[in-house]
């Protein structure tokens, strides 16, 4: 009861910190005044019994000050994320991309070349906005391919608060734009739960995108905690929309609370697949790459040296054996791989752009001189995904074999070369690039053991509390250091308690004491890292690492290597940082002690972070059955049934199941009855001048389609729709009856085993988002122009 009436007087109990070694409660928002009942009031009280009619004309009543709990003139923080580039690609790193922002950053500030992420999205953003290990805080994977054990179940834990969580309860405005990829996948309906949405981690306000990725020209977007449609306009572009809304938010800060410091987190889709952008960004690289990735790297190498972004005596890492070079690439399909690059790049600089938009408003607004701004540089390093050149991402994710022909010959329908970058293709550049842009190191995203997988650079700027020096920061830090530095910046003791929570101990340690020093040694002494059993560990100068079962570039081929794979038998390398940059010389035939001594200090890390059993980022790859979905097994939905995302929707494209639909339709009706994908892969049943449609959109590669041979007739109808797929990825058949009479009979020649995407949604009666058929792209949304009574699904 007591903690009941204190609700009711507006009063929140505050987390108790440690300070020192004495435990310390944060002050309430006012003076308690405990009531007999044991309520706490909200304002110092005039005791009752002299406060009367008589002289009520008399008494006094003061609301109390605002408590004060950040040192005066708190400085705002930007921090910035990009996704999914690599640490040679930006001009600012010696490589071949314009970023006039982040060069402008690092400018005025300080660059660092020795800073690190987990090597994949979810793990990194968890680990950054808590400062504890990815596996420590339940997320050891990408939410999409969450699985049960303790390490990877795709939820942060409230025992680790996040930045905005505390910087909150200090005074401070939060907001997030853009990518959060940290809510479990079938958490993430317009019904909930949503107690693991940005708005329940301390963020005020957010704008952007739940899950992996999304259409930059047909985002799913939320905000807060309803999902919107972006506008119908051809010049819409996400990214530039999260700069557009980031300002707008600033200024309502301001207006509202000019007195309130803020923290914001604008971490963009940019660059991560589908890499979209307009063509006029990409025509700016037009024969920049024409000699392929091998001779890209070879440039980037030498500038690195001449720049001095890399140490005399680095030795840049060969091409792995199981990766194509540029000279192995036919000379019919060049063109593809190179505009694929060029639509990269594109988007990169675009990206930094809108980075710039923000930097000029905060010019702009007087804010610039006392804002922290830290911007990350990749989120990991450069993608893969695209395996050998992809005109549909998620056939790497779903270990779909294919070939570069059928990607061409399958662009062909879209608009060939010119229409990679646009709302058609879900396109990604070949792995040969990824490679190229971790220029000097080995390896790409999805690698916990190679720099190229885990180093990203970072720069951050405080016109107000750091003076630029010219000199990079060498020093090894990692992204749960960023937490514990802003804590140290604003005087903020770890919290022992946050919200009745007892927190666990922080990972990450300041990196603050680098601002003054470029020379300071360097105080993290050891880091953990494991991304799908690719993992290392590094410890006071040397790093031991392994490959793991996982080939990036080429996950088909991966199949057999994770279902046979026994991490007692891999093969463990040793490198001596301090005098190999690159990790370009394996110690471990010369040091066995040195090697064995550091596997062992990882099994203590790997348990102390609940990252057993090593792996398990691995296990849908061979187990999709175990995918995380909902318990149901038949559903009825109606014509208002929308932005159900595909992981909480039926698997119709992927598991037995009947759908039976029961609508009424005038002559000639047309509109989409039911979908769910989008323009990279999906299904969808629709109706085109009476005709019923059916359309398997096989990741784009491969079509699977059927009509009625005569359009339905005015009036009520029954549709059957039995699928039956063989099994996982295997073929199935689809047949479709109106009233009882089978209408068409269609053949899937194979079928997605996990997902046709990341954020596409089952819609009834329209197909939102990213439209799944090309035919009827020109009308999109397509609304159903009849009436559906009810759609029911069944898994069979």
């Amino acid at each position: 009861m007591k903690n009941y009436l204190s609700l009711l007087t507006g009063v929140a109990v505050l987390f108790a910190v440690s300070c020192s070694d004495k435990k310390e409660t944060l002050p309430t928002e006012t003076s308690t005044n405990q009531t007999t009942s044991g309520a706490v009031l909200p304002f110092p009280a005039t005791p009752m019994a002299s406060v009367t009619t008589a002289n009520m004309k008399d008494a006094k009543m003061k609301w109390p000050d605002e408590p004060q709990r950040l040192p005066k003139d708190a400085p705002n923080v930007l921090l910035v994320l990009l996704d999914d580039v690599g640490f040679g690609i930006s001009e600012t790193m010696g490589g071949e991309i314009h970023t006039p922002n982040f060069d402008r950053i690092a400018k005025e500030g300080l660059l660092y070349n020795t800073f690190h992420t987990t090597s994949i999205c979810s793990p990194t953003r968890a680990a950054l906005l808590t400062g504890r290990n990815h596996t420590r805080v339940s997320s050891g994977t990408i939410a999409e391919r969450a699985v049960a054990f303790d390490g990877y179940t795709g939820i942060i834990p409230k025992t680790a608060a996040t930045i905005p969580e505390i910087l909150k309860e200090y005074g401070y405005h939060t907001s997030a734009f853009g990518k959060w990829h940290n809510t479990p996948a079938t958490e993430t309906t317009m019904m909930g739960p949503k107690n693991h949405w940005p708005n329940a981690y301390g963020f005020e306000h957010f704008y952007g995108f739940l899950g992996g990725e999304t259409s930059q020209w047909e985002p799913r977007l939320t905000l807060n905690y309803d999902h919107i449609e972006p506008p119908h306009d051809e010049d819409y572009h996400l990214t530039e929309d999260l700069a557009k809304q980031a300002l707008n938010w600033i200024d309502n800060s301001r207006a509202f609370s000019p007195d309130k410091p803020f923290f914001m987190y604008w971490a963009p889709g940019g660059v991560h697949g589908p890499q979209h952008v307009a063509s006029e960004w990409a025509d700016k690289y037009k024969g920049k790459f024409d000699d392929g990735w091998d001779a890209y790297r070879e440039r980037v190498f030498k500038r690195q040296l001449e720049m001095g972004i890399i140490p005399k005596g680095t030795t840049l890492t060969p091409r792995d054996s199981t990766l194509n070079g540029w000279a192995d690439i036919p000379e019919d399909q060049r063109a593809f791989q190179i505009r694929l690059m060029e639509v990269f790049a594109g988007f990169v600089e675009h990206t930094d752009t809108q980075v710039g938009k923000i930097l000029d408003g905060l010019e702009d607004r007087g804010l610039k001189e006392n804002t922290i701004v830290i911007y990350i540089f990749g989120d990991n390093g450069s993608s893969a995904e695209g395996q050998n050149g992809s005109i549909s991402e998620l056939l790497a994710q779903n270990n779909i074999p294919n070939t570069v022909e059928q990607q061409i010959a399958a662009l062909e329908k879209v608009g060939g070369i010119d229409a990679l970058g646009s709302p058609h293709t879900d396109n990604m550049y070949h792995a040969g690039w990824a490679w190229a842009g971790s220029t000097p190191f080995k390896g790409t995203k999805l690698m916990g053991s190679y720099f190229g997988g885990t180093r990203n650079p970072m720069a951050i700027s405080w016109p107000k509390g750091i003076k630029h020096d010219g000199a990079i920061r060498t020093q090894f830090h990692h992204v749960i250091d960023i937490a514990p530095t802003l804590y140290t910046i604003l005087g903020i003791p770890h919290p022992e308690e946050v919200h009745g929570y007892k927190q666990q101990k922080m990972d990450g340690i300041s990196l603050a004491y680098t601002f003054n020093d470029a020379t300071a040694n360097g105080q993290k002494e050891e880091q953990f890292f494991d991304n799908n059993a690719s993992r290392a560990i590094y410890k006071d100068g040397w790093m031991a690492s392994t490959f793991g079962p996982l080939i990036p570039w080429n996950t088909p081929a991966s199949v057999s290597r994770i279902k046979n794979w026994d991490m007692d038998n891999d093969v463990w390398e040793l490198y001596k940082l301090d005098d190999d940059f690159s990790q370009a010389h394996d110690l471990a035939k010369e040091n066995p002690e040195k090697l064995e001594a550091l596997k062992k200090d990882f099994l203590a890390l790997a348990e102390d972070n609940k990252d057993f059993p090593i792996g398990a980022g691995n296990w849908l790859r061979t187990h999709p059955k175990d995918i995380r979905k909902p318990p149901y097994k038949e559903w009825n939905f109606s014509q208002t049934t929308q932005r159900m995302p595909e992981f909480n929707a039926p698997g119709i494209g992927r598991e037995n199941n009947t759908v039976t639909v029961d609508l009424e339709i005038g002559n000639k009706a047309n509109g989409v009855l039911y979908c769910v994908g989008g323009a990279g892969g999906g299904i969808t049943l629709y109706m085109e001048n009476g005709i019923l449609k059916y359309e398997y959109n096989m990741l784009l590669i491969e079509n699977y389609s059927g009509q009625s041979a005569q359009p339905l007739a005015k009036g009520k109808h029954k549709l059957v729709i039995n699928t039956q797929v063989k099994g996982p990825a295997q073929a199935g058949t689809v047949n479709i009856s109106v009233d009882g009479n089978e209408v068409m009979n269609v053949s899937l020649n194979r079928t997605v085993p996990l997902a046709f995407t990341a954020t596409e949604t089952f819609d009834v009666g329209v197909d939102l988002g990213s439209p799944v058929s090309y035919d009827y792209y020109k009308k999109r949304p397509f609304k159903f122009d009849g009436i559906i009574e009810n759609v029911h699904v069944k898994l069979n």
